[in-house]
């Protein structure tokens, strides 16, 4: 079983997102080490990209606000390096093809090794291209996260099949931001999911309130929430753990009752 997928060993996950050098590279590890503080089982770390299709405005301006402050891939490899003395949590990147393209495969992925990280998220990459990096991200110990969503339709199962660490399952058509509703028909494609395999699933995009996050948790392994935190932290900055820490353990607490 690899790290990624022991973050659901002990019931339903709850998987905080945060944007690496937002308000600056400092606060980030302190406020990955609120998280898990406050419950979290597994945290994605973004990689701020200028371009990041998948997102939201509200994650939009956090990449804007750390790439101004000077945030660089080399400087996040070393914040992790450092979080890493501190705890063992399991930690996922979460990015764009272009920023580890660029980085290269190989250099990418070892030094993800070196520093910890244990899996990726790429949005942009489609799965019929996971293969040019699935094996070199595998020899350095690192699981490519597969992403599924409403319009993937026919696909579900080939990409279920293949999957590993967990499966990113997609709630909403759109952005990532925060949503008052969820639409999706999550029960058909985690039963379609299930037909091909018993790798956790966690449901991500839009999730904000401990309603949408209890019920989310009575059907799938774990939920993500990223941009009410990541609104969070725009709001107060330097001074965002104990709203971090307040919010974070109220959201666990609502996905912990599913477990019982």
């Amino acid at each position: 079983m690899s790290k990624v997928t022991e973050a659901f060993s002990n019931g339903k996950a709850f998987i905080p997102f945060l944007t690496a050098g937002d308000p600056n590279i400092e606060k980030t590890e302190n406020y990955i080490l609120e998280l898990e503080k406050a419950g979290a089982d597994l945290i994605e770390i973004g990689i701020p990209f200028s371009d990041p299709i998948a997102e939201g405005v509200v994650i939009q301006e956090a990449d804007l606000r750390s790439l101004k402050a000077g945030t660089t891939t080399d400087k996040i490899f070393d914040m992790v390096a450092s979080v890493r003395k501190k705890t063992d949590i399991p930690l996922v990147f979460m990015t764009y093809l272009n920023p580890v393209f660029h980085y290269g495969y190989e250099p990418f992925f070892t030094k993800c090794e070196e520093v910890g990280i244990n899996g990726i998220i790429i949005p942009d990459m489609p799965y019929e291209e996971k293969g040019e990096l699935n094996d070199i991200a595998r020899s350095h110990q690192v699981d490519v996260i597969s992403l599924i969503a409403p319009t993937s339709e026919q696909r579900i199962q080939k990409i279920a099949a293949d999957a590993e660490g967990f499966i990113y399952l997609v709630s909403s058509l759109g952005v990532t931001g925060v949503r008052s509703e969820i639409k999706t028909d999550l029960d058909s494609m985690i039963a379609a999911i299930r037909k091909v395999t018993d790798i956790p699933v966690a449901v991500g995009f839009g999730i904000n309130t401990t309603d949408q996050a209890a019920n989310i948790a009575k059907i799938a392994d774990g939920v993500i929430v990223g941009s009410a935190i990541v609104k969070m932290i725009a709001k107060y900055g330097t001074h965002a753990e104990q709203h971090i820490y307040t919010y974070v353990r109220m959201m666990k607490e609502a996905v912990m009752t599913a477990n019982k």
